[in-house]
């Protein structure tokens, strides 16, 4: 759940569950570990520690892994890789995905999630990228329902790697299972050299961190050493690469990276 702010309890949560005919009482016995993050810093908010809204936040929980499950299966059906990035506002997920035309050797489609304008799908679709836009509204963070519904406007028989590009936000979109398969998360040398140990949640669940904008190292008091060794403290399988876009050979990595992946599925 979104456990500083609580949006997720909206409206539009029980619109879809009208919409899908889900039951309120579905549970799993396999909790995503994204659901289980959510649960185990919610009793760290006393506005949100009643029994009420716990169970509230569970049902909402449990119906969005249930539908991030049906949004693999579609993914698996059509042989696509499903990637999340994620990371705060301004690091750089756009401008990634800009730089990989030209440079893949895989097709690729984008679900953009942003929460009033349409100008990052506008910038990957000049870029002869498909990519599918999801307005949130107020809500900081996609979650299945939203990206089900932007998989059906993409032709997925026709790609071999679907981004989700998630909203900005360091928080929010960590707990919420959209239906991927792997987590990337961007954090770029001018946000400083403390958002990984300050956000702890969203890097312990990457497959791989992307430490971007290197480029400006030289203009940053930023210990990319120091920063390696929180993320690994955290989550020490993680991969992690330095990446500058103006640097083709860094994003070419990223890109090997992927492919690696695609090719082990």
């Amino acid at each position: 759940m979104c456990k500083d702010c609580g949006c997720s309890i909206t409206d539009h949560h029980h619109h879809h569950d009208h919409e899908h005919g889900h039951s309120h009482e579905h549970t799993h016995s396999h909790e995503s570990s994204s659901h289980q993050a959510a649960h185990e810093t919610l009793h760290h908010n006393p506005q949100l520690n009643d029994s009420k809204t716990i169970s509230v936040i569970k049902k909402i929980l449990d119906k969005n892994d249930h539908e991030a499950e049906h949004n693999r299966a579609h993914l698996e059906k059509n042989g696509v890789l499903g990637i999340n990035l994620m990371s705060s506002p301004g690091s750089g997920k756009t401008t990634l995905l800009e730089s990989f035309s030209g440079l893949v050797d895989f097709k690729f489609a984008v679900v953009e999630g942003d929460l009033e304008t349409s100008r990052d799908a506008d910038r990957l679709k000049a870029k002869g990228i498909s990519a599918v836009q999801i307005q949130t509204g107020s809500a900081c963070h996609l979650d299945a329902f939203m990206v089900h519904k932007g998989l059906h406007d993409i032709a997925l028989n026709e790609v071999d790697v679907c981004f989700v590009e998630n909203v900005g936000n360091l928080v929010c979109p960590a707990s919420y299972d959209v239906g991927t398969h792997l987590n990337i998360v961007l954090v770029s040398v001018p946000e400083g050299e403390d958002k990984i140990e300050k956000y702890p949640v969203m890097f312990r669940c990457a497959d791989l961190i992307l430490i971007t904008k290197t480029d400006l190292l030289p203009y940053f008091d930023y210990d990319i050493q120091k920063e390696k060794e929180a993320a690994r403290k955290l989550n020490p399988s993680v991969d992690i690469i330095e990446v500058s876009t103006k640097d083709e050979n860094s994003v070419k990595k990223v890109i090997d990276w992927i492919s690696f992946k695609r090719n082990m599925r």
